[in-house]
C-alpha cells in the first residue's frame, strides 16, 4: 500500500519522547540477524546523521527557524542513537567497514534501476563500481588483518571482487561536480539524491574516524585512501542537489526522504523487534514533515503539495542487486569523468590524471593490501593449511 505524506498525520514533536533504556536497546545479531536488517541500520542512522548535520547549519543561517530546528533535532538525535546502538560490539571496525560498503553497493544498484534521470542514474552506476571495488579491498584486509572471511557479513547477497580500481579513482575536484537536477525534477529523482548524499556522507565520516585507530600501517593508509574516496562520492552525489531551492525547501525534502526510507524499512524489515522502530519512527518523521510544511506555507507562503503532488514512490528495494551490478561492472567499468561528463578511459580529463599520479607516487595502499587476492568461502589461512594437507 501506499504512503500519502499530507493525510498520513504521524506523532507531532511534542509527543515524542526518549528515555535512556529506550535509546539503548539490546543490539542485533552479526550472524543470525538477515544482513539487510543491519544494511537498513546502517543507512538509516546515516540519513538520521544527515537531519543533524543539516539542520544544524540551517540554524546557521536562519535566526526565526533556530528553535523549531533545534526542536526537531533533539528527537533526529535520539533516533540516531537508538538506530545506531543496534550495531553489537561482536562487529569488528573492520566487520562494520564490510557492512557500509555493502549498504553502498545494494541501496545504489537499487536506486540506479528505479531513477528516471538517466545522466543521474548514470552517475549512480559510476559510483556503485568504485564502492565494489572498496568492499573488495577491505575484504582482504579482514582476510589478512584478523582472519576472518567477509561473506560472514554480506552473507551471498554482495560479490567479492574489483570493480574499477581504488588505485584509479581518484579525480580533480572539477571532474566530481555533476550538474543538479532541475526545479521539474520528479519528486523520486530528489527524494534518490539525499538519500545517497546522506549514505556518503557517513561512510566517509566512519572512516576518517576509524582509520587512526588501526596499528597496522597499510590498513590506515587504506583508510585514508577510500576516505578520500567516500569525499569525492559526497562531492558527486551533494551537487546532483539544486542549489536554487530555499533553506525551508532543502529541510522539508530531508523531511519526506526521511519518511520515504522509514516506510521502505517498515515494509521490508524481517526483524519484528527493529521493525517496531522502524513504525515509531515513520511516525515521528511524519510529524517532522507536517511542522516543517506549515514553516513553509508561513513563511514561503508556498503549497508543500507542489513538491509532492501525489503519493510516495514505491519503496527503496533492499534485496541482492547482484545480477544488475555484474552487468554494469561488464559495461562500464572504463568510464571515467571529464567535468560534469562522463567518458571512456581515454577521454579521461588530464587535471584528473595529474592529481592521480602524484597523490600515487609513493605506492597504492589499495593496491599493496589486495595483491595477489582472490576471494573464496574461507581465508587465505584456511586454503593455505588445505593446500599444505
Amino acid at each position: 500500500m501506499s504512503l500519502n505524506l499530507f493525510s498520513a498525520k504521524g506523532y507531532s514533536p511534542d509527543q515524542q519522547r526518549f528515555t535512556w533504556r529506550d535509546m539503548v536497546g539490546k543490539p542485533i545479531s552479526k550472524l543470525d540477524d538477515d544482513a539487510f536488517t543491519r544494511v537498513r541500520i546502517i543507512l538509516m542512522n546515516g540519513l538520521e546523521n544527515d537531519a543533524l548535520r543539516f539542520q544544524h547549519l540551517a540554524a546557521r543561517m536562519s535566526r526565526e527557524l533556530r528553535l523549531s530546528l533545534a526542536q526537531i533535532r533533539r528527537t533526529e538525535q535520539h533516533q540516531a542513537t537508538m538506530i545506531n546502538w543496534l550495531l553489537g560490539s561482536d562487529h569488528s571496525p573492520l566487520e562494520t567497514t564490510i557492512a557500509y560498503e555493502q549498504v553502498a553497493i545494494e541501496v545504489t544498484a537499487a536506486v540506479a534501476q528505479r531513477e528516471p534521470d538517466p545522466y543521474i542514474a548514470q552517475t549512480y552506476r559510476f559510483g556503485l563500481l568504485e564502492d565494489f571495488d572498496h568492499l573488495y579491498r577491505y575484504s582482504a584486509l579482514l582476510d589478512r588483518l584478523e582472519g576472518k572471511d567477509a561473506n560472514n557479513i554480506l552473507q551471498s547477497y554482495t560479490d567479492i571482487l574489483p570493480g574499477r580500481p581504488t588505485v584509479e579513482e581518484h579525480r580533480a575536484p572539477q571532474d566530481d561536480l555533476r550538474d543538479p537536477y532541475g526545479r521539474d525534477a520528479a519528486p523520486l529523482t530528489k527524494l534518490h539524491a539525499l538519500t545517497i548524499t546522506a549514505s556518503e556522507f557517513q561512510t566517509h565520516d566512519y572512516y576518517m574516524n576509524i582509520g587512526p585507530q588501526f596499528a597496522d600501517p597499510v590498513a590506515r593508509q587504506l583508510y585514508a585512501e577510500i576516505a578520500s574516496i567516500e569525499e569525492q562520492h559526497v562531492t558527486q552525489y551533494g551537487s546532483l542537489i539544486n542549489p536554487e531551492e530555499s533553506l525551508l525547501e532543502q529541510w522539508l525534502l530531508h523531511e519526506a526522504m526521511e519518511v520515504y526510507n522509514y516506510y521502505s524499512c517498515v515494509q521490508q524489515e524481517t526483524n519484528p523487534r527493529v521493525k517496531a522502530i522502524w513504525e515509531r519512527f515513520l511516525d515521528y518523521e511524519l510529524g517532522h514533515f507536517h511542522h516543517v510544511a506549515e514553516l513553509f506555507k508561513q513563511h514561503e507562503k508556498r503549497d508543500p503539495a507542489e513538491l509532492f503532488p501525489g503519493d510516495l514512490p514505491e519503496p527503496i528495494q533492499f534485496a541482492s542487486q547482484r545480477d544488475f551490478v555484474r552487468q554494469v561492472l561488464a559495461q562500464e567499468v572504463n568510464l571515467r569523468a571529464n567535468g560534469t561528463k562522463f567518458v571512456d578511459q581515454a577521454q579521461e580529463s588530464q587535471a584528473s590524471i595529474d592529481y592521480r599520479t602524484h597523490l600515487n607516487s609513493d605506492g597504492s595502499p589499495s593496491e599493496t593490501v589486495a595483491a595477489g587476492y582472490i576471494w573464496s568461502p574461507g581465508t587465505e589461512l584456511n586454503r593455505k593449511v588445505a593446500v599444505a594437507v
